[in-house]
């Protein structure tokens, strides 16, 4: 993903989903709310986070496996998703897509989930 934890950042948990056609990256971390929203920027999405109209159910248990609660099941979890390729982020260039999804926590906190395949 190519993606750097700040600085002080909390709660680092990360894998990969080894699969035949498409590997999937898994990353979480806490950092604070200003952090979160510069990597969501630093993605080059064509949209900004937004929040999710609705909660819906995972396409599977990834984070479920690092012991975190998937974030499309959060309320006010906001999120924004990239190609990488389209946007000519050639840092990324070795994957197809990525999701980042940002949940509010307490004392200007948030919790930053990064999904990339």
């Amino acid at each position: 993903m190519n993606v750097t934890v700040p600085k002080g950042a909390t709660q680092i948990k990360g894998a990969v989903q080894i699969n035949p056609q498409e590997d999937v990256y898994l990353l979480s971390f806490v950092t604070s709310e200003k952090n979160a929203e510069g990597i969501a920027e630093g993605l080059h999405s064509g949209d900004p986070l937004k929040a999710q109209k609705k909660n819906f159910a995972p396409e599977g248990e990834r984070f479920e496996h690092l012991g975190l609660a998937e974030p499309q099941t959060l309320a006010g979890t906001r999120w924004a998703g990239v190609c990488p390729p389209c946007v000519n982020d050639d840092r990324r260039r070795k994957v197809q897509w990525i999701d980042i999804y940002v949940q509010a926590l307490k004392d200007d906190e948030a919790r930053v989930y990064l999904q990339a395949f």
